[in-house]
């Protein structure tokens, strides 16, 4: 292959987008790249409007628009991919109308999979409050669900715990507990043995999760299959390499702390300023 055609091909190839609240996300981003080592990748935590589990819907939405007509004017994106629960739960359909040239691949709670894989029909899902109210979440329960006892759990907590875990920061047991505790439920003789983890942030206390629980359950991270999604709607250039250059982070703030870069770095991204 000549130097011109190979750079003609890398030219055609357009980086994904990763967004996130916060690095939650980068659970979703670790998988893609293994299914899309072709692929420049931008992750971009809106740290600046974390955590979306409070905020008002219609502000929240218009804040996920103005970001996105930003990120996509700038880095004209391949796809993007909206890592994040409660952002798609209450965005995605406005953010496909707002962009219908752009295709969004969206993280929503992994009901139907659940409802599938149960076997005493007892399923809980472990979210943030946002996707626990939202209507998005209680129709997937009637569409894939409706056989089974679902329990929505909405956590204050957990998203602002697993980043300060993922940044070496000390969290107790006891309040991780008490966070996960209302997800494990008995009723005539059965017991919960399926949770959801609803929330990209959740993962990265997976094992703590799994040491603390009363007993054994499947804890179901969606990050493979959003990956799996993203890469049936990207193109896969022959001859196309990953570019030389590193993938890189934005955060909103534009102030991430020593200790965030750092995590970034482990991740092979660099900060964009």
């Amino acid at each position: 292959m000549t130097a011109t055609t190979h750079d003609i091909i890398q030219s055609t190839v357009k980086p994904v987008l990763v967004l996130d609240s916060g690095i939650g996300g980068l659970t979703v981003l670790r998988e893609a790249r293994v299914l899309m080592p072709e692929r420049s990748f931008i992750y971009v935590a809106d740290d600046a409007g974390f955590p979306y589990g409070g905020w008002e819907e219609i502000a929240l939405t218009e804040r996920l628009l103005a970001l996105f007509r930003r990120l996509i004017d700038t880095h004209d994106p391949e796809v993007c991919i909206v890592a994040c629960n409660t952002a798609f739960t209450l965005a995605g359909a406005a953010l496909r109308a707002e962009f219908p040239n752009m295709t969004f691949i969206g993280t929503v709670p992994a009901i139907k999979p659940a409802a599938e894989r149960t076997r005493s029909g007892l399923v809980s899902v472990l979210a943030t409050p946002g996707t626990v109210k939202r209507a998005y979440t209680r129709d997937l329960i009637q569409s894939f669900a409706s056989q089974c006892h679902v329990r929505l759990v909405g956590s204050e907590n957990l998203a602002r715990m697993a980043e300060a875990w993922i940044r070496g920061e000390a969290v107790s047991d006891e309040a991780v507990l008490a966070e996960i505790s209302p997800c494990f439920v008995e009723a005539d003789g059965k017991r919960t043995d399926i949770i959801v983890l609803a929330c990209t942030h959740y993962p990265f206390l997976a094992n703590v999760f799994r040491r603390l629980a009363p007993w054994p359950v499947d804890w179901l991270d969606p990050a493979e299959a959003i990956a799996r999604q993203a890469r049936r709607k990207v193109e896969l250039i022959p001859g196309a390499e990953h570019p030389e250059s590193f993938d890189f982070a934005i955060f909103t703030s534009g102030q991430p702390d020593f200790t965030t870069r750092r995590l970034m770095q482990g991740f092979g991204l660099k900060i964009a300023m």
